[in-house]
């Protein structure tokens, strides 16, 4: 267990959660389930985790001086000009468990950028704003452990959507064991209904 009272252990520690969250929400999945998009704008599982680990790969790779050791494994940034999507999917010669295989390793080059660096390191991020772009590894693990947070909602979400698979963790869900989840959607549905 990480020591929560020293405050670079405490960020790399809830980053190190919102990546296992990430995970272990494709557990189980064929390689179907986890492309099929499950939103009107093509979020799906397997898509999510490979834009997170690109989110990490970039945050803390070239804002710090560093570069993935194999590069040609991520999205180029020109091809975003012609897809802005590209790391929003897996790509037909891709698998889910390549990808999760990625993003482990990806998540070891981060570690290493954060254990190296003390947090008040200074980084460029490249693709913010003029006058925005100096920043700090402090600044850089919170940054990317709140967007891993909100990808990591909307994997919760996508995969209680296909299996009721519900929870913060596998082995700790956070949520009430046997309950009646269909007579609680039955009471707030009647409940909004009010104020219809």
């Amino acid at each position: 267990m990480a020591d929560l009272g020293d405050p670079k252990a405490a960020l790399h520690h809830y980053l190190q959660a919102m990546r296992d969250n990430l995970i272990w929400k494709l557990d189980g999945l064929s390689e179907r389930e986890a492309r099929l998009p499950r939103t009107a704008t093509g979020n799906n599982l397997l898509g999510v985790l490979k834009h997170c680990l690109h989110v990490e790969a970039g945050y803390f790779g070239p804002t710090f001086g560093r570069e993935f050791p194999t590069p040609e494994e991520l999205v180029p940034m020109q091809v975003f000009e012609e897809d802005p999507q590209a790391d929003w999917y897996a790509r037909e010669g891709e698998t889910k468990d390549g990808l999760i295989d990625l993003y482990r390793r990806v998540g070891v080059f981060a570690d290493q950028t954060i254990e190296q660096l003390p947090l008040d390191a200074p980084g460029h991020v490249p693709w913010w704003r003029p006058g925005e772009r100096d920043v700090t590894l402090h600044r850089i693990i919170i940054h990317v452990t709140c967007d891993l947070a909100r990808h990591a909602g909307h994997a919760d979400i996508m995969r209680e959507q296909h299996d009721r698979a519900i929870g913060l963790r596998r082995e700790n869900a956070g949520v009430p064991h046997d309950y009646d989840w269909p007579a609680y959607v039955t009471k707030l549905t009647k409940l909004a209904d009010r104020f219809g």
